[in-house]
């Protein structure tokens, strides 16, 4: 009787072998197109490296490498550019500092840095005013010379600011903006124009506040103080603001019945001229419009007065010294509040100009005043 167990066990002894084979030759191929694989990444870096294509080097793969280099940024120039999101007719333009610069290019940088409105200059010459003179601080300059003197003070205490707000009033100027605000009645789609804004507290809030249907130009005589405003409101996402360098005597860039509120912090007894600035604020402002000045005014208790006096001019330039490096700026800003107009007075110059419904409001015992006109 023949055993037939060997061709029972044959086909599955055989299963073996033959998926040895397959997997050998699955692993052939693989290695073989790594290989090749691995010679073509090697082609493509030699031919990123070498001026000249190889001729040896397959001309697919050198079209392929051309392709591929040629979509890399390679370099600053190189890179796609876009309008930034909001700031559209402010942002400056920009400037190659690289070692290839042209003469287009050098003057380029002389362009000015924020909107092609800007205007900053000098209503006061000697041509205008002769000898003229006024007060900074408690000295006394001709009137050509101090927008320049106020600003060195500006530039000097620009990157500080913020800080010594803080230090001087003990954070309390924070609550001093937040009422002007509140008096401010500004409404979604409305225009609003905040003059020496400098970093921006005000109009950050009115950014908010008008929506995407309204518009906030933050307006500074000073370009150091302004390009910290415009740094910290982009950095905060506000895309309905525009940055305008302008002088508030003249509001140059600014049309006549422009804005439905104008707003000026802590910036009006730095003016030459305050009666002119006035007038100007007037001029844009809508009919209806409203203007809010925050300003530090006289104590109305005078114990409290002769306090005040010795901490501004003692601790003040102390701080400045100390934080900022300047004690002389901090200095001409404790002085320059002494020589601001009081509550009355500002009162008075306001309807001057033409505002009606004028009022003001102390705070902090009249250390500070909102000042608040209506234009007819």
């Amino acid at each position: 009787m023949t055993d037939n167990t060997n061709d029972n066990t044959t086909p599955s002894d055989q299963k073996p072998a033959l998926n040895t084979t397959i997997n050998g030759q699955l692993q052939d191929k693989l290695v073989r197109d790594s290989i090749t694989h691995s010679q073509n990444i090697t082609a493509q870096v030699k031919a990123r490296q070498s001026p000249v294509p190889n001729a040896t080097t397959d001309t697919s793969i050198d079209a392929s490498v051309k392709k591929s280099k040629s979509n890399d940024f390679t370099q600053v120039q190189d890179l796609p550019t876009g309008t930034p999101q909001g700031q559209q007719t402010t942002m400056p333009n920009t400037i190659n500092n690289s070692a290839s610069n042209t003469s287009a290019q050098a003057q380029t940088a002389k362009q000015t840095l924020f909107n092609q409105r800007d205007d900053i200059n000098n209503p006061h010459t000697p041509d205008t005013d002769g000898n003229e003179q006024t007060h900074f601080g408690y000295k006394t300059v001709n009137k050509a010379e101090k927008q320049a003197r106020v600003a060195d003070v500006f530039t000097s205490v620009a990157k500080k600011y913020d800080i010594m707000n803080d230090l001087m009033s003990f954070g309390i100027h924070r609550l001093w903006k937040r009422y002007a605000i509140s008096l401010s009645g500004v409404r979604a789609g409305q225009h609003v124009l905040d003059i020496a804004g400098g970093t921006g507290d005000l109009a950050k809030v009115f950014s908010r506040e008008v929506g995407r249907n309204g518009k906030v130009v933050l307006s500074d005589i000073n370009a150091a103080m302004l390009e910290v405003g415009r740094e910290r409101l982009i950095n905060a996402g506000c895309n309905n603001v525009d940055f305008v360098l302008a002088n508030a005597e003249t509001l140059a860039p600014f049309d006549d019945n422009s804005f439905d509120l104008l707003t000026i912090s802590f910036g009006l007894r730095n003016v030459t001229d305050k009666d002119a600035a006035l007038k100007s604020m007037y001029r844009v402002l809508k009919p209806g419009g409203r203007l809010l000045i925050l300003e530090f005014s006289k104590p109305v208790f005078e114990p409290l007065s002769k306090a005040y006096d010795l901490y501004s001019f003692t601790a003040l330039p102390m701080m400045g010294k100390l934080i900022a490096n300047d004690a002389e700026s901090y200095q001409y800003l404790a002085e320059s509040i002494r020589m601001h107009p009081d509550q009355q007075t500002l009162k008075q110059m306001m309807q001057q100009a033409g505002f009606e419904n004028c009022d003001y409001h102390n705070l902090t015992a009249g250390i500070v005043a909102v000042h608040r006109g209506f234009k007819a």
